[in-house]
């Protein structure tokens, strides 16, 4: 990298970590704790990237960079902060910020960044509209919840349709609103159709006039009938450059039930032109305490309350699976401020739960239904939780592969009574394979007859 980067911070830490990172990556650093000397720096024409926190003991990130862009309209803005909510994205894209990162943040990748935005110009995102919404449980500082909450920030006033996935209780219908309340079409309709509302002839026709040039919401778009389909490709069609901005939720996998005949392939491919995923609470257990806390401070602010979570609570809340995901944990959050009558909410308490109480039991328990990928990843980064800031051991790879492969040759010999002909088709492998592996791994095979 080349340039000068001027750094605003009021953590010395990070001051001093970035310092260093962007000097040994060539560049000259200016670091200071005051967006007034940030401001009067930028005035002198110093510095070729910005690197700001938001909250700053003399003023607010965010706000200073209208005056940064209007100083100096080339010069690109990385924001950083530990606001970790969907709102901080969408400000700080509306702000013309180049790019933003929740804190903690990824040196390496924060180094990346700052190199293309020393190469290129800056981007022009539209203009500024953004109104307070801390109230949003859109919360996270996971890299899927930060990346999700960047793309949102991207299309929100384009007129791009958007298919938004996950499983129920993610907060679909949630990412579709903050879409519609934080576009430019948010003096617009909004109108919130699901498959009952296409069960007349004309309902389609109704549905799309009352949205106008607003924005329509279709929910769960797999639970349309075909007839329903039909009717809403043609709607749509009839309405020429008119039509609506379309935004639709789905559990179901689209892409598969097109394959199999079961959605229309027309209208799968002109809603899904962006596609956003929101994950399942499994893939983002680091955002489950601050979710929780997040929580109980709205419900100790409606009833007056003033309870805590501890720390074996939280503990016992990220190892859970949560099948029910976010919507799942607001509620055992209110059924917990409710019913406990000390101040300081206990792991037993969230333990006596009917759902988490066989926690106890079973502490690793999977959800039903979970794909194999994400029971081996929620596994691998728990493996590297325990490791902390240290690498594991060299070899990963090839231990992780042997720990997958032993029991997957153990299941298979014992569903086919031992024989390795069988177990060889069952598998895909070649037999001369298969027994070299039994070998290496040290398999004990049983020769029976199965009863099935």
């Amino acid at each position: 990298m080349d340039g000068t980067v001027l750094v605003a911070d009021d953590d010395r830490t990070i001051r001093t970590v970035l310092t260093q990172a962007y000097t040994r990556a060539g560049c000259k650093v200016h670091a200071t704790s005051s967006l007034a000397t940030l401001l009067r720096w930028v005035e002198e024409g110093r510095g070729d990237l910005v690197v700001t926190d938001v909250v700053m003991p003399d003023g607010n990130g965010l706000e200073m960079l209208p005056r940064i862009g209007k100083l100096r309209p080339d010069l690109p803005v990385i924001v950083i902060s530990a606001q970790n909510t969907i709102m901080t994205a969408i400000q700080a894209a509306e702000a013309e910020a180049y790019d933003y990162m929740p804190k903690p943040f990824d040196l390496p990748d924060l180094m990346k960044r700052s190199a293309r935005a020393l190469e290129q110009p800056r981007q022009q995102p539209g203009p500024s509209h953004a109104e307070n919404a801390d109230d949003l449980p859109l919360i996270g500082r996971t890299a899927a919840m930060q990346e999700l909450y960047r793309l949102v920030a991207r299309i929100l006033n384009t007129d791009l349709p958007v298919l938004i996935s996950g499983e129920s209780g993610t907060g679909k219908s949630l990412i579709a609103r903050v879409i519609h309340d934080h576009s430019d079409r948010r003096s617009l309709p909004l109108v919130v159709a699901g498959a009952a509302d296409f069960d007349e002839i004309g309902a389609v026709h109704d549905v799309l006039a009352r949205a106008g040039a607003g924005v329509l919401l279709l929910e769960e778009l797999s639970d349309l009938s075909r007839v329903a389909q039909a009717r809403l490709v043609r709607g749509l069609d009839s309405m020429g450059d008119k039509v609506p901005r379309v935004l639709a939720t789905t559990q179901a996998d689209l892409a598969r039930l097109v394959e199999e005949g079961a959605f229309r392939a027309d209208l799968y491919y002109r809603l899904s032109v962006v596609s956003l995923e929101v994950p399942p609470l499994r893939a983002r257990m680091d955002d489950i305490p601050l979710l929780a806390e997040h929580f109980l401070a709205q419900i100790d602010a409606d009833m007056g309350g003033d309870k805590r979570l501890s720390e074996g609570a939280l503990e016992q809340m990220r190892r859970y699976v949560w099948p029910g995901n976010v919507r799942q944990l607001e509620n055992t959050v209110r059924r917990l401020a409710l019913t406990c009558p000390q101040a300081e909410i206990s792991a037993s308490d969230f333990l006596a739960i009917p759902g988490p109480s066989d926690l106890a039991l079973n502490p690793v328990r999977r959800a039903g239904g979970e794909k194999l990928s994400e029971s081996i990843r929620a596994h691998l980064q728990r493996y590297f939780d325990l490791h902390g800031e240290t690498l594991p051991p060299s070899g990963l790879y090839g231990r992780i592969l042997r720990e997958m492969e032993r029991p997957l040759i153990e299941l298979s010999l014992d569903a086919t009574g031992g024989n390795q002909a069988r177990c060889a088709e069952l598998l895909g492998i070649n037999r001369n394979t298969l027994r070299k592996k039994i070998a290496d791994l040290d398999i004990q095979v049983t020769r029976r007859r199965k009863l099935v």
